[in-house]
């Protein structure tokens, strides 16, 4: 079956201008050749440290940004160079969830104008009902329509999200860290709630986080990016239990267990340094300036993204022994 969305090479720069002169001094590379697919039906997850370029890619595979280069197929079209006009019926099927609620919400209008905005975007009016039904779907009521924003607390507001999200019943949804600014008694709730949605609607998933449990709860795959590349990508019990990248074994490390002597015999991975700055990368690859593993091939040759075991691919000249069952030290 084809997949649904397809990202193949997507590159995103930023020129760096000279504070006094305006001048191109240099360019900042959010996005360095990423390429995904994302099966109709399924959660694709997307993790890595802050600033390895999740958002940027999230952005460009809904064109809220321009990529600098690579392709995307959304459906089976091409979707990458598309003028608003005739990308404007392809996001009634491709629509994104936001990681600030409020941020993302017009503190002006009262809900039902805000959920009213995608009809009105594709040149149509809400069914007589369809606004109350949409706020029951996401577990609010019909009279928080006439509400403002800030009349909610966090959990609503991401509902109220969620709900302007699912309006056009799209076939896509990406979600962008959608829990990382809520409490964590809230964060379960809304978790639960897209995955209930995701049956309701058959939705596709792309979902961002920077907490690993909160990804395996909901996703199936798990791509692993660093530095505005992808490192590693697997089914999400393959990834937990191997994990190739020295990168991702350091994530997973990061994960406390409640278990003390399990949390005090499993291997511990340390990284040294710092991110590197994507204006200036290191040569070959990228993660070789904080990895453990590191020799002179990995500064000389950036690794391609290579299949290892059927469905598990990373980019690592010497990845981890993919052997070793890491699940019994607790990251099941």
């Amino acid at each position: 079956m084809t997949p649904l969305l397809e990202a193949e090479g997507l590159v995103k720069r930023f020129p760096i201008r000279h504070p006094l002169t305006r001048r191109v001094t240099g360019h900042l590379t959010a996005v360095d050749g990423v390429s995904l697919t994302v099966r109709r039906g399924e959660t694709l997850g997307l993790v890595g440290e802050s600033g390895c370029g999740k958002s940027s890619t999230a952005r460009l595979i809904t064109r809220l940004a321009d990529p600098t280069g690579g392709t995307i197929r959304f459906d089976g079209r091409d979707i990458t160079t598309m003028g608003e006009a005739t990308l404007r019926p392809v996001r009634r099927d491709l629509q994104m969830i936001f990681q600030d609620p409020f941020s993302s919400l017009n503190p002006r209008m009262t809900v039902e104008t805000i959920l009213s905005a995608p009809f009105r975007y594709q040149g149509l009016k809400p069914e007589p009902g369809q606004i109350a039904e949409l706020l029951r779907r996401v577990g609010l009521r019909p009279e928080h329509a006439e509400r403002l924003p800030h009349q909610f607390s966090g959990g609503q507001a991401q509902r109220i999200g969620i709900a302007r999200a699912l309006a056009l019943h799209p076939k896509l949804v990406v979600c962008d860290e959608p829990v990382s600014a809520l409490d964590v008694s809230v964060q379960a709730q809304i978790l639960n709630l897209l995955r209930d949605l995701q049956e309701e609607f058959e939705l596709s998933y792309v979902f961002i986080a920077h907490d690993l449990g909160a990804v395996r709860q909901v996703c199936g795959r798990i791509a692993v990016m660093y530095l505005g590349t992808v490192v590693e990508i697997a089914d999400r019990d393959e990834l937990f239990a191997h994990p190739a990248h020295p990168y991702t074994a350091a994530l997973l490390a990061a994960v406390p267990i409640p278990d003390p002597r399990i949390e005090r015999a499993r291997p511990r991975v340390v990284l040294s340094g710092d991110l590197p700055s994507p204006a200036n990368p290191p040569s070959g690859c990228p993660f070789r300036t904080r990895c453990p593993r590191a020799a002179e091939r990995c500064a000389l040759e950036r690794p391609a993204l290579a299949e290892g075991a059927p469905g598990h691919r990373v980019a690592c000249h010497f990845p981890l022994d993919t052997s070793v069952d890491l699940s019994r030290d607790g990251a099941r």
